[in-house]
């Protein structure tokens, strides 16, 4: 072949070689087009749903949760990603007026249907929990082993409703999440690469205890809370309340904070509506700036409050051409709608005895469970007042009760003191998060003062053993 020859046969291959780089230009711009349309999305979303509750009288935490699966699933995650703990007692019980379903607000429709059911009864506890989050597969018992696979390049949204404590979540079996261990389980997952950014929703009481000094902000996690430190959440569409329950139900059906952004969701494309803008919703129809009501708390990597949501929880298609507004959505708190959760079961049981007739063993019984739970309280209250003179040695102790630290502290800075006296507050004061663990705050104060723990624990063994 000549040299002209050769030299048409170069100039045609790099020819070929600009235009292969130019078309892998205009499709990288192209990904990048996807990508802002998108919001920043890339690789997988991945949620994990629990609701750390059983019993009837907790119908709302289940409720929640449901709520929560069908908006994601309509969101466009698939349910392989999705992964729910619920203990599943309440759709089929007997006192639930409409077999086979769950409702969330009072004219809401089904909930329940389709949820999937990864870990339920006893398999609602907290290493599976933890396990799940870390993507040990080997390390959950019992459930549909169905743990997350989530990579780098990957989103993680944890939504948790139940009863807290100061420091701690509830589980309906086995041990609490502890703040503490919860946070290292997060800084482990940061560690193994196993999230891109972190979205997290705790509805509870005291749920900020849960971050509140602890969450680091450079992990890329966002965590909203219902409440503070200090205070309690809220139930909602509650019997006697407005607005009320549906008529035919005798408990609350959904709690303040989760109601305003499960709500919020359902009305707005995700894709037009930041983290910021959500948390400040959330914030008005809770009437966080009102007294006497909890107060929505923010923490963790502040940068991602210009995320949008779509990002965590997809967005339903059907919202597509509906445009963000905060006046959306009517404020929910009032003096006549909100609901102290942890007198929720007592009203149930008020409830249950008015409806049923004079002398049935269905009204018997249920002034039977009322008056020994208002024993237990009673019981509680005067342990937890003995056990601060006891391990203090001083009579004027009834300020440690409700005294907390400074805002941006954690709760307590020895948690394994704290562990202690929580475990033997249950173990030997027979302590519930319903009711009793509402006193961890105290506990927690006491390990701060510096007392000695096992002087302590024997002072909770005394105290509880006087009727």
């Amino acid at each position: 072949m000549s040299r002209l020859g050769h030299f048409h046969i170069l100039v045609f291959i790099n020819v070929l070689l600009m235009l292969s780089a130019e078309s892998r230009k205009t499709q990288l711009l192209n990904d990048d087009e996807i990508d802002s349309s998108n919001k920043g999305a890339k690789g997988k979303q991945w949620a994990v749903l629990v609701a750390g509750s059983n019993d009837y009288s907790n119908y709302r935490h289940q409720a929640d949760i449901c709520h929560a699966y069908q908006l994601l699933r309509k969101g466009g995650l698939n349910d392989e990603n999705i992964i729910v703990f619920m203990y599943d007692d309440i759709a089929f019980s007997s006192e639930n007026p409409r077999p086979g379903v769950i409702i969330n607000k009072p004219d809401g429709e089904d909930v329940y249907d389709g949820v999937p059911k990864d870990y339920i009864k006893e398999a609602v506890n907290v290493r599976n929990f933890y396990n799940v989050l870390l993507g040990n597969e080997s390390g959950v018992t019992g459930g549909s082993g169905k743990v997350l696979k989530s990579g780098p390049h990957d989103n993680v949204f944890i939504y948790y409703a139940d009863h807290g404590a100061p420091g701690l979540l509830a589980m309906p079996t086995g041990e609490e999440v502890l703040a503490t261990d919860f946070n290292k389980v997060l800084e482990k997952m940061h560690k193994l690469k196993s999230y891109n950014k972190m979205v997290i929703y705790v509805e509870a009481c005291e749920s900020g205890s849960m971050f509140e000094g602890i969450l680091k902000d450079n992990l890329n996690i966002y965590a909203v809370t219902a409440a503070s430190s200090n205070e309690n959440s809220f139930g909602t569409y509650c019997p006697e309340s407005y607005p009320p329950s549906a008529s035919e139900y005798e408990t609350c059906l959904g709690d303040v904070f989760s109601i305003s952004w499960l709500e919020d969701s359902d009305l707005h494309d995700m894709s037009k509506e930041t983290l910021k803008q959500q948390y400040q919703v959330v914030r008005r129809r809770t009437g966080s700036d009102v007294e006497h009501t909890s107060h929505v708390c923010h923490f963790g990597t502040e940068e991602m409050l210009k995320d949008y949501l779509v990002s965590y929880i997809g967005t339903n298609p059907a919202n597509e051409n509906l445009t963000f507004t905060e006046s959306t959505s009517s404020p929910i708190s009032s003096n006549y709608s909100l609901v102290n959760p942890r007198d929720i079961p007592l009203l149930y049981l008020q409830r249950k005895i008015q409806k049923a007739p004079m002398g049935s063993p269905v009204r018997k019984e249920a002034q039977k469970k009322l008056f020994d739970a208002m024993n237990h309280r009673k019981q509680i209250d005067q342990s937890i007042a003995e056990i601060l003179r006891l391990s203090l040695k001083q009579t004027n102790v009834l300020d440690l009760l409700s005294s907390t630290r400074t805002t941006g502290q954690p709760l307590v800075d020895d948690w394994d003191c704290f562990k202690t006296l929580v475990k033997s507050f249950k173990n030997h004061c027979g302590a519930t998060v319903d009711y009793g663990l509402k006193y961890t705050g105290a506990l927690a104060n006491i390990c701060n003062i510096g007392v000695d723990v096992k002087q302590t624990v024997s002072a909770i063994e005394q105290a509880c053993s006087i009727k």
